[in-house]
């Protein structure tokens, strides 16, 4: 949340989008209670700056392919366990954008 907090004072921010959690068949996953308490505590502190949820289906496995497609080294993607994380909110971040040309 401090680096949060610190990034949006130093820069314009329109809106946060998160993944939503959910599973293939579109129910609830076991982390999205994590993340809606996050967001519930972001609403409090930081008001002024909207989250929007966004769906997060199959990001994980976007990404794993993407990461061995761009030829990552298997020691390199054992090594950063943060690289898929990374990698599925650039997906999760495009796909959002895309879909707001859209409209």
């Amino acid at each position: 949340m401090d680096f949060l907090k610190k990034y949006l004072s130093e820069e314009n921010v329109e809106k946060i989008v998160i993944g939503k959690p959910t599973q293939p068949n579109g129910a609830p996953s076991e982390n999205l209670a994590r993340v809606e308490a996050f967001v519930k505590r972001w609403r409090k502190e930081m008001p002024s700056v909207p989250i929007v949820f966004y769906d997060e289906r199959f990001t994980s496995v976007l990404a794993h392919r993407a990461i061995i497609e761009g030829g990552v080294k298997k020691k390199t993607r054992r090594e950063n366990k943060g690289l898929v994380d990374e990698v599925s909110a650039t997906i999760i971040l495009q796909d959002f954008m895309n879909s707001q040309r859209r409209i």
